[in-house]
């Protein structure tokens, strides 16, 4: 018990957010023993492991979404918003530097407040993909190659089309007066 106490006493962040975990779940007002945590042997070693994986794939993504601003044929929004989930669960630090960055982070929190698209990467992302779509018909010879990634494209256009611009913008048809 003595030896518990100070494991406690040397971690209280960690047996706090534990237990902010538990109370969330409703599992520490019924007694009920967690799945995971300090006392089930293996599991610090299995949720570090977890933790380094989801970071691991938030700077692959933020990478990939590095590029993606630079190059023209690869989007950022998306893998952005990927690092962004992924750094929520592995890296709150990494996960606030997203969402305060100047370039990234008014399309992360535009997203994550309005699930709205900002009308320029709208615009560039529809010309983009009508772009990809003709190379598509003149590059890509068997008509059921041709008329599936058409489907796909015409999903992805429906999609952006019908995403609201952000706050005060309710969808693509209304123009707002900042644009």
């Amino acid at each position: 018990m003595v030896r518990r106490y100070r494991v406690w006493a040397q971690r209280p962040l960690i047996w706090i957010s534990h237990r902010a975990r538990w109370e969330q779940t409703g599992l520490s007002e019924h007694g009920k023993r967690p799945t995971t945590g300090p006392d089930r042997p293996g599991a610090g070693l299995r949720q570090q492991l977890i933790r380094r994986f989801w970071l691991a794939l938030a700077l692959f993504f933020v990478g990939l979404g590095s590029v993606g601003a630079v190059l023209p044929l690869l989007p950022t929004t998306p893998f952005l918003l990927l690092a962004a989930f992924c750094a929520s669960r592995s890296s709150p630090a990494l996960h606030a530097w997203l969402y305060s960055h100047p370039r990234f982070g008014p399309l992360l929190r535009d997203w994550r407040d309005h699930r709205a698209i900002r009308p320029r990467a709208k615009v560039t992302a529809l010309i983009l993909v009508a772009l990809s779509w003709v190379w598509m018909w003149v590059s890509v010879e068997p008509l059921y190659a041709r008329l599936s990634a058409s489907a796909v494209m015409a999903g992805v256009v429906v999609f952006l089309a019908t995403r609201p611009h952000g706050p005060g913008g309710s969808g693509a048809g209304e123009r707002r007066d900042d644009e």
